[in-house]
């Protein structure tokens, strides 16, 4: 049997989710994504899922075209950075996974992709690891302006145990688990 319960409050300031917000947001007529970003900043996290036994052809194409970035783009006001790359163990297989830092906000990603698309050399790169993929996607991502520095579990567990310590007036929390295998950083509160 799952019990699923929620708790009224008698004003929002004695919310339980009130007092884990830092600060309040007041109404605006900015965007919200001005207001919580920076736009100058921009990450592109690259999606390649990989057909299956072309896993290490990939990863020697993407290396060569990483290096390729790098020397076209040295001398470039706006130049790309690889922040990290990684291929997926436990969950969605044959997935790789790219992020890309562009200083300069948009036009700086359109700079880019008129780099991309008119060098010849990285176009043959790109054009060489199509065989290798049988899906990919991307996603322009602002970060947040608020957004601490990375902590740990333990931090991130102190935090979360204050705020649980909130709602066990009225009832009591089944469980708490985080992820160890498969998809990191994922938490699922039970109650």
């Amino acid at each position: 049997m799952t019990c699923v319960s929620t708790t009224g409050c008698t004003s929002q300031k004695d919310s339980w989710l009130n007092k884990l917000l830092v600060r309040k947001i007041e109404p605006t007529k900015e965007s919200h994504s001005r207001m919580l970003s920076d736009k100058e900043v921009i990450f592109e996290l690259q999606t390649h899922n990989l057909k299956p036994g072309t896993g290490e052809q990939y990863l020697k194409n993407y290396e060569e075209y990483v290096k390729g970035v790098t020397d076209k783009f040295a001398d470039k006001a706006y130049h790309p950075e690889l922040q990290g790359s990684w291929t997926v163990g436990v969950g969605d297989q044959d997935q790789c996974l790219h992020l890309w830092k562009y200083a300069g906000g948009y036009g700086a990603i359109d700079a880019a992709n008129d780099m991309y698309a008119t060098d010849p050399d990285l176009s043959k790169l790109i054009q060489d690891r199509n065989p290798f993929l049988r899906q990919r996607s991307n996603q322009f991502l602002l970060p947040f302006s608020f957004w601490p520095p990375p902590g740990t579990m333990i931090e991130w567990g102190n935090n979360w145990s204050r705020a649980i310590h909130f709602r066990q007036a009225n009832n009591e929390a089944f469980g708490g688990f985080f992820s160890q295998v498969g998809r990191l950083y994922n938490v699922h509160h039970i109650w």
